[in-house]
């Protein structure tokens, strides 16, 4: 039973961690797209960019709502507690989804299409900044008693780490659907892309360089985890590779690549997720609960185990079958070749 209660809890904080980088990087192209689609410059542009979306968006959304349910039948402790300190952008985020999402549908039917425009395009911005700030809000650390409840404030998380953290979260966004676009068009509005994609590139790179060098500065136990051996050796060259993985990105988008800058761009968010679990780790709360702590019971965790390990193949399955078959480009005939 005790390895059980020491197991399963890291079982299931990486379980949580692949819902939340597969979220991340599948709804993190759609919000991308729709924050782009508010540069478009023609109304059969932002036709083309909203057409791209038109069979993901909804089931990419899934991992997110997996994602919370995993954390409320887990960590129930976590899931209460972070909902309360995070009440202001997470809200944001539901708000911004309803608006995206309204808009979406209301869009192919209506004649007037720049309200629903507008709303599409500032849905996908303040979905992806309360993200941003939920996150810049978790790595801050929330303040809790004795027993893991919220003591602090709900304007905890507005901070200027946060922003930071919620602004290069937006350009990555962009980078990535940008990345993606320029698999999906073609013509002009895939040059467009390159160029929206390049740019992102390098403002996503300073906006990481710039949390990387604030954090230690700004939170005590970063700093420690930071510099502590042997983690150090390992924060050492995730740098190094962020850069590389960039030079790469950057350089297939010189070459005019289609599929090469989506992969360099997936690992660029699959190297981020991987630092952030191991300044985290083990705790769910940062820096006051453990994921030990916050655990269900065995039990409970064991029987949710059962139930997942037949969901994820399935779903991940859906999604490969849905990308398969919707793969190709967008096209009119002003902007095909």
């Amino acid at each position: 039973m005790e390895t059980l209660t020491y197991f399963l809890p890291q079982v299931w904080f990486a379980i949580l961690a692949l819902f939340l980088f597969l979220y991340v990087l599948l709804d993190g192209f759609d919000l991308g797209v729709g924050i782009l689609s508010l540069t478009a410059s023609s109304e059969e542009r932002r036709g083309i960019l909203m057409t791209s979306l038109g069979n993901d968006w909804d089931a990419n959304e899934t991992w997110l709502g997996l994602m919370g349910g995993a954390l409320f039948g887990a960590f129930p402790l976590a899931y209460a507690t972070i909902l309360n300190a995070l009440y202001i952008p997470i809200w944001a985020m539901i708000f911004g989804f309803i608006f995206r999402a309204v808009a979406f549908e209301f869009r192919e039917h209506s004649q007037q299409k720049l309200l629903w425009n507008l709303a599409f395009g500032a849905g996908s911005f303040l979905a992806a900044l309360g993200q941003g700030f939920a996150l810049g809000g978790v790595l801050a650390g929330i303040a809790v008693d004795d027993q893991g409840h919220f003591v602090g404030s709900t304007l905890d998380c507005f901070s200027l780490p946060s922003l930071l953290v919620a602004l290069t979260l937006i350009q990555g966004y962009v980078l990535i659907g940008s990345t993606y676009l320029i698999m999906r068009t073609a013509g002009t509005l895939q040059d467009t892309h390159y160029k929206t994609a390049k740019l992102a590139a390098w403002t996503t790179l300073l906006g990481a360089i710039a949390i990387t060098v604030i954090t230690p500065f700004f939170y005590d136990y970063a700093r420690d985890r930071l510099f502590s051996q042997p983690l150090i050796y390992i924060f050492a060259i995730i740098p190094i590779l962020g850069i590389l993985l960039v030079w790469q990105l950057l350089r297939s988008l010189d070459q005019r690549r289609e599929a090469a800058p989506f992969v360099w761009s997936i690992l660029l968010f699959l190297l981020t997720f991987l630092g952030l679990a191991l300044i985290v780790f083990p705790y769910i709360i940062p820096t006051q609960v453990t994921i030990y702590q916050a655990a269900a019971a065995p039990s409970s965790l064991v029987f949710m185990l059962v139930f997942i390990g037949f969901l994820i193949p399935i779903m991940l399955a859906y999604n490969i079958y849905q990308y398969v078959v919707f793969r190709g480009k967008v096209v009119t005939s002003q902007y095909g070749d």
